[in-house]
């Protein structure tokens, strides 16, 4: 090796002459084995750093694993509606229409007595069909055991059939254009004329042929189950507010109406997933509460029992997006934090060993 160096010396002088003053910058500088000295303090020290920089690299590892979301607040966009066009192309625009999906049980009402409008298009008159075509369309259905079973309240006496369910069930999805608007169920107009006329004269003042009264001379129990009520696409870090929600009628009548209002507030959501793609959803701020019978009776109200959901759209819109920290400012951290560790430690280190070495000498 002293023959290749000198070799090489020998044969280029000047390039060695030149770039000798670069000696003076060189901060990696290579001490002599015979001169450093290993103590068992010191590799105590290292110990020290090497565990500490160790924890700071894990906390470091979980801080850049984790996701973090940002949120942020903007004006809606405004799109335009066509509140009329009931074409399937219309009907599939996700930018006009948004998807309302509803799944309700009452368990005392018989679904021929269940009656539900959007806007007032109601299902017993035929407008509801005319608006809202298969398959975006609502089904009534006898509840499951275990929709019936949820549906009860513990203060109303129990089914006396037993396991066998009563009620009915309305579940569906209908497209609903981005304006405001009102969805209710409740007793069918038909049924509540029956159902009043039997209390307040003892018979049937309806035209038609007779039918069994299913309220047994009662007026119609309207406590109902929300199973789920939803605006838009799921939305995966929110929750439904609505979802089993309980309207129990417990006023010895059974008949209110539970106002509930809803404020939908556009969502964007955007996943760190690169392979998913952005969901454009609402979130929703309810405000719920039963209107009794004397308060529909002092207004006047036309309203029937049951259930209504007025819904609103705000002018302000929110954006979510996940993320991870950038990965270069991470890979920076690490090496500060190695790095630092080391060098902070080689400074107080050095800084104790001279002066104590400065106290050592003035002793002497």
């Amino acid at each position: 090796f002293c023959l290749y160096v000198t070799a090489t010396t020998n044969r280029h002088p000047l390039s060695i002459v030149t770039m000798a003053p670069l000696r003076s910058f060189d901060a990696f500088a290579k001490p002599i084995d015979g001169i450093r000295e290993r103590t068992i303090s010191g590799g105590l020290i290292t110990l020290v750093a090497s565990v500490t920089a160790a924890i700071l690299f894990l906390s470091e590892l979980l801080v850049y694993l984790q996701v973090q979301t940002r949120h942020s607040m903007h004006l809606a966009e405004s799109v335009p509606s066509a509140l009329f066009d009931q074409s399937p192309s219309a009907l599939l625009l996700s930018g006009h229409k948004i998807p309302l999906r509803v799944h309700v049980t009452f368990p005392h009402l018989p679904c021929n007595s269940l009656d539900y409008a959007h806007d007032g298009n109601s299902h017993s008159e035929g407008k509801f069909q005319h608006y809202h075509r298969a398959p975006f369309e609502f089904k009534k259905r006898i509840p499951t055991i275990e929709e019936y079973k949820t549906s009860l309240s513990p203060s109303l006496p129990p089914n006396p059939k037993n396991d066998r369910p009563q009620g009915c069930t309305l579940i569906g999805t209908i497209q609903i254009p981005r304006v405001g608007g009102t969805l209710s169920v409740t007793v069918s107009p038909t049924a509540w004329r029956r159902a009043t006329s039997l209390l307040s004269f003892g018979v049937d003042l309806l035209d038609g042929p007779p039918e069994p009264d299913p309220f047994h001379g009662k007026l119609p129990n309207v406590t109902h189950h929300i199973h789920s009520l939803t605006f838009g696409p799921p939305f995966p870090p929110g929750i439904d507010p609505l979802r089993n929600a309980q309207h129990v009628m417990d006023n010895g009548s059974g008949v209110a109406l539970a106002n509930i209002a809803v404020k939908l507030v556009p969502t964007s959501y955007v996943s760190q997933n690169p392979f998913s793609s952005e969901v454009e959803t609402y979130q929703a701020s309810v405000a719920r509460h039963i209107v009794q019978p004397e308060t529909l009776a002092a207004q006047r109200s036309t309203l029937l029992p049951g259930l209504m959901v007025t819904y609103d759209f705000t002018p302000l819109a929110v954006r979510h997006r996940e993320r991870r920290e950038d990965f270069l400012v991470f890979l920076s951290s690490l090496m500060g934090i190695v790095g630092g560790v080391f060098v902070t430690v080689g400074m107080v280190t050095g800084c104790l060993v001279n002066s104590a070495q400065a106290v050592a000498k003035k002793m002497d």
